[in-house]
């Protein structure tokens, strides 16, 4: 059955054709990791997870990447400003190296709580320096560079293309989101490669009232000692691990315009062919009458904040995937509401539709299969099951559709009744299920007796980890 996707490089759906056959080479756009992640980006990595899924059930084997961000990423778009990682270390009265170890814990216990996939390969963007330093010296070669007091730049009036991705228009083009102006400059799309830790004069040359970066991340360059630009390591790492041209690269809307453009702009300049054959990106969560949920903004609902108020995290998954990942979708506490009880009733049906599994009919499949390949059109795929559970069907089909659409889903649709068990405990038990998926038994043996210290044993079924009381 074919898959299709709308690529934002093109504006259309496509019918999804992998570079090798049977694999998908996939990069998603990771956090930057100085502060929490919010239900606003988790909603983009659900969409991720729901891609990989879906890929996984036609048959392919994926190659997932996903980048950390710990330096670089700074508050400007426009090349200018504090690192974000420097911002979080002084809220935090900490080191950059600190607060990028915690966060990155953080996100990944996100992950694991959302049943969102780990990706194949994690890769640190300050693990892969050398890297990053070849890729700008490509670049140089191939004259689409300059340098000036404040760093090395990647000249956009090189690369007739520029912008494709986003439809800008460049002759058009104010400054307007990207506000500040780096002195030296050549056009203000211009963005910035490798950031002197001091400018070649000894002065900032930015415009009045911006602010040099703090420095406590720096390497040895040929240009002199600073750090790369945010755009140049997604380029790198992805190249590394993917190759110079690749299926798959995700992320949210908000990187269109800026981060993916720059994105393709330096990895084309520097290999002369594409860099990758579909874009995909995941619509905003809105709050406050449509108002972009960010963690800039210091005001954010993170998935400690669902725990502290008694929501089963997996709620907020099945939230999400009753709107297709294109569209905006408005979060408040009652719409949480409404799908946590939905959840829960869908669990209950399938509960008491009996304990046996039959086998799913063809038709069912086929047409699961058709719903989720048309552009992962997850409310759709939510409202069969609805249909087929409410249907006069045998349970033992019932439960059959569930556990094939659960494979997409991952919302644990045939567990026990779990309302009971408190939500720190669930957290184990999830963590447990996925050392078990990594075959890393030592840690899932250690999960299992620290749920037993808890008051819970937990029993593996083909049907998925089941809690009950001691």
């Amino acid at each position: 059955m074919a898959l299709t996707f709308y690529n934002t490089l093109t504006r259309k759906k496509e019918v999804f054709t992998p570079m090798r056959e049977g694999r998908v080479g996939l990069y998603t756009c990771g956090p930057t990791i100085y502060n929490y992640a919010h239900i606003g980006n988790l909603r983009t990595y659900i969409f991720n997870d729901v891609l990989r899924r879906t890929l996984e059930h036609a048959g392919f084997r994926v190659t997932h990447v996903m980048n950390i961000t710990d330096v670089g990423h700074l508050t400007s778009d426009a090349d200018t400003g504090e690192d974000k990682m420097e911002k979080g270390a002084k809220r935090e009265k900490k080191t950059v190296w600190d607060i990028a170890a915690f966060y990155t814990d953080s996100f990944k216990k996100d992950l694991i709580t959302l049943h969102i996939k780990e990706p194949t390969i994690w890769c640190k963007a300050t693990d892969h320096i050398k890297e990053q330093i070849a890729l700008i010296q490509r670049l140089e070669k191939n004259r689409v560079t300059y340098t000036i007091a404040d760093g090395v730049y990647f000249d956009t009036s090189t690369f007739p293309s520029y912008g494709a991705l986003a439809r800008l228009n460049l002759k058009g083009q104010k400054a307007g989101a990207r506000v500040e102006m780096v002195k030296g400059k050549k056009n203000l799309s211009d963005f910035v490669l490798w950031k002197l830790s001091v400018p070649k004069d000894g002065h900032p040359e930015l415009a009045e009232g911006s602010h040099r970066p703090q420095r406590a991340m720096e390497w040895e360059s040929p240009w002199g000692k600073g750090f790369p630009g945010w755009h140049i390591e997604c380029s790198a790492m992805a190249m590394k691990y993917l190759g110079e041209e690749f299926d798959m690269h995700t992320g949210g809307i908000d990187h269109i315009p800026v981060h993916h453009t720059n994105e393709i702009a330096q990895s084309e300049a520097a290999t002369g062919h594409p860099f990758v054959h579909y874009w995909l990106h995941g619509e905003y969560l809105v709050i406050k009458d449509a108002e972009k949920m960010a963690k800039s903004g210091e005001n954010f609902i993170t998935i400690p904040t669902l725990i502290e108020k008694h929501h089963d995290p997996l709620a907020y998954r099945y939230f999400t995937l009753t709107t297709h990942y294109r569209k905006q979708l408005a979060f408040s506490w009652e719409a949480l509401d409404a799908a946590e009880q939905g959840l829960k009733n869908l669990r209950e049906r399938l509960y008491e539709s009996g304990d046996t599994i039959g086998e799913l009919p063809d038709t069912i499949k086929k047409k699961f299969t058709e719903i989720i390949g048309n552009d992962l059109d997850m409310p759709k795929a939510l409202a069969y099951l609805w249909n087929i559970v409410k249907s006069k069907k045998p349970g033992a089909v019932k439960r059959a559709a569930a556990q094939e659409f659960d494979t997409i889903f991952a919302l644990n649709l045939l567990a026990h009744k779990t309302e009971s068990v408190p939500e720190h405990v669930m957290i184990l038990v999830r963590e447990r299920e996925t050392a078990r998926t990594k075959k890393e038994w030592q840690k899932s043996d250690d999960l299992r007796k620290r749920i037993l210290e808890e008051g819970w044993v937990v029993e593996d079924t083909p049907q998925g980890s089941h809690v009950k009381p001691v």
